[in-house]
């Protein structure tokens, strides 16, 4: 049996080699690196696929979150209510623009942020919502936008791990995650479920407005070269990345077929083990598993850790500690808060590994390997 990974990039790339290697040709021989037609066609390819109206490619996907705040015009001090149970990228760009990160209790099914503690924490200051739709799973953006709509907040949705995933919006229409809110945020990081052979992002919208400002603003904040209008940054996905993703874009719902096919061999025997909680499986939407992630009870997560890695299991700890208990934050007075659920979060979760070229021997591996450390 071949040697098991959280992500096996090399497998994926073998299944896809000649379309891999064509596309990195063109653009080889085109010499054209910045810009140009391979990041503007896919840009197309990826707002049809969304269904999004304007979508605009970027560096990464921290790049991406921190243009969405600058385009909505945010002003130094004023509140964005987000999750504490995430990845810090999602709140290093708040504190980086002088805003003032809100962090809340997430949701006990889902570990998404919670409707009911965002509409506790909204004040006069409050501008914006940054949901992140985690592991693969869906926020409720129904509530959310509700709430939005009623307290007339931005909402930047944070979707690197949900890429593709549909969602059922109360009116009975289904969209894909990203395209709810005012802007949605991607990575394109080589692990994610769509993924590029370096560093990307990009932002969608349905608003024009939104995304002519989007533009200039990752682009040093102009729309005629040499005329800055706003203060902007230098944010571009390059034309390498571009064609790879235009590749990969056309198996990503085949790339998700597999991880749910993977989730759901896990499922039918985890499910079994009192010790252990499964992934919830919202019914407003689909997850496409980024992350398989179990909450491991009664203090044996690092045990279990411990007894796969040798077993020659890889696992991961998305995350071990919250934004609210990092010190970066200090200077915000948020160490003492108090968020009991994503702090027991911390200390539970554990992530086995889910990929799109994982085959049966090696799920039954992993799945044998997690049931000996419970006989």
């Amino acid at each position: 049996m071949k040697g098991i990974q959280m992500v096996d990039l090399s497998a994926q790339y073998a299944k896809i080699k000649p379309a891999i290697d064509s596309a990195i040709s063109e653009v080889l021989q085109s010499a054209v690196f910045i810009g140009g037609q391979k990041v503007e066609s896919f840009a197309t390819e990826f707002g049809a696929y969304l269904g999004a109206e304007h979508v605009i490619p970027c560096a990464n996907g921290t790049d991406a979150l921190q243009i969405a705040l600058m385009a909505l015009g945010l002003k130094p001090g004023d509140e964005v209510i987000t999750p504490s149970f995430t990845y810090i990228a999602t709140t290093e760009v708040i504190a980086l623009l002088g805003l003032t990160p809100v962090f809340v209790e997430v949701d006990p099914q889902t570990y998404c942020i919670s409707p009911a503690a965002i509409e506790a924490a909204i004040s006069p200051r409050t501008k914006a919502i940054v949901p992140v739709h985690l592991y693969g799973q869906a926020a409720n953006m129904n509530a959310i936008m509700e709430l939005a709509r009623k307290h007339q907040l931005y909402v930047v949705e944070d979707n690197a791990q949900a890429i593709g995933s549909d969602y059922h919006l109360a009116n009975g229409q289904r969209v894909k995650t990203g395209t709810i809110g005012h802007i949605g945020c991607t990575s394109f990081f080589p692990s994610k479920n769509l993924g590029c052979y370096g560093d990307g992002g990009a932002l969608y919208t349905q608003v024009a407005e939104l995304a002519q400002k989007i533009k200039m603003i990752a682009n040093h904040g102009q729309k005629v070269k040499y005329v800055h209008d706003v203060v902007g940054c230098n944010s571009r996905l390059d034309s390498l990345q571009a064609a790879i993703l235009s590749v990969k874009l056309r198996q990503l719902d085949n790339y998700i077929d597999a991880r749910r096919a993977v989730a759901e061999a896990y499922d039918a025997v985890f499910a079994q083990i009192p010790a252990l909680t499964i992934p919830f499986r919202s019914p407003d939407s689909r997850h496409v598993f980024h992350q398989y992630t179990l909450r491991v009870a009664g203090g044996q997560r690092e045990a279990l850790q411990a007894h796969l890695k040798n077993l020659g299991v890889p696992t991961m700890i998305y995350y071990p500690i919250p934004a609210h208990q990092q010190h970066m934050f200090a200077a915000f007075g948020v160490q003492d808060l108090q968020l009991p659920l994503t702090e027991q979060l911390c200390t539970e979760v554990l992530s086995l590994p889910i990929h799109t070229e994982m085959d049966e021997a090696q799920q039954q591996y992993i799945i044998d390997s997690v049931l000996s450390f419970y006989k």
